[in-house]
């Protein structure tokens, strides 16, 4: 079936009381993010390893085109335990895993690619677009309740972060750190003789607790095949009780006006 235009549609519903397919009946998207937080934070558990992951992969590809900019943060990890079925993802990590099974843990829901946690509040399969598209229509509608501004430049490798928030004390900024794009050949596995093409890839995820919630500076190490034009940084501040995510902004590489405050403490994201 042909893809729709994912944003073209959301727009729709927004004016739309009923949708004629029935799309809005959708019980996981629906009913966690009803509210709308002004925001969509999506994060996509996937893995080369899985016949059904490339679909979710082409209706994300589809949407990082068409959201322009709208306050849409699209984020793919790539997880590690198909790597045994006869095909290692270059990309997976047991890091990313780890994080799916603590959202599984924070939203008492399966583990499975592909996979997609809203504003770490809800989830769903990540191929399934009349899910992906209620979850739009409704995590766009409103206005924030926070605010996450992101100022930084890379540098030698690493990366000055300035942030300017309304966050509270309980929450903890990540910093993740995308390749906007890739292709890969896979010759084993489930999807051995197909190519992939994959977008938003997670190849490194920060969490920083904020001595200075209100704004400060943090500073993260860059991957080494790093390239601004083809890369961005993504942050989003996360309740890490509960896995929801306030506020999330990109970083804006071209403001290079950087305050020089002490750095909160940083570890890898768990």
């Amino acid at each position: 079936m042909k893809t729709k235009n994912i944003l073209a549609l959301v727009s729709g519903l927004l004016f739309m009381a009923n949708l004629s397919n029935g799309a809005v009946k959708q019980k996981p998207a629906d009913d966690k993010t009803a509210k709308g937080d002004g925001f969509v934070v999506l994060e996509l558990f996937t893995s080369e390893g899985c016949s059904s992951c490339p679909r979710a992969d082409e209706l994300l590809g589809n949407l990082q085109k068409q959201a322009g900019e709208k306050p849409i943060y699209i984020l793919a990890y790539h997880i590690d335990y198909w790597d045994h079925q006869g095909w290692r993802d270059i990309f997976s990590s047991p890091e990313n895993t780890k994080r799916q099974y603590w959202y599984a843990n924070k939203l008492n829901a399966q583990v499975y690619t592909p996979q997609v946690i809203v504003n770490g509040k809800t989830e769903f399969v990540g191929s399934n677009e009349a899910a992906l598209t209620n979850a739009l229509r409704n995590g766009l509608q409103g206005s924030p309740a926070n605010t996450l501004k992101l100022t930084g430049k890379p540098e030698a490798g690493k990366m000055a972060i300035a942030y300017q928030s309304s966050a509270s004390k309980n929450v903890e900024l990540m910093i993740a750190v995308v390749q906007k794009n890739a292709e890969r050949q896979i010759k084993r596995g489930e999807n051995g003789g197909r190519t992939l093409r994959h977008v938003q890839i997670v190849r490194r995820l920060q969490s920083f607790k904020l001595e200075k919630p209100a704004n400060g500076q943090v500073s993260i190490t860059l991957p080494k095949e790093f390239m601004e034009a083809e890369w961005e940084v993504i942050g989003f501040l996360q309740d890490k009780a509960t896995g929801e995510i306030f506020a999330a902004d990109k970083v804006d590489m071209n403001n290079r006006a950087i305050s020089v405050v002490p750095e909160p403490s940083m570890k890898l994201c768990e």
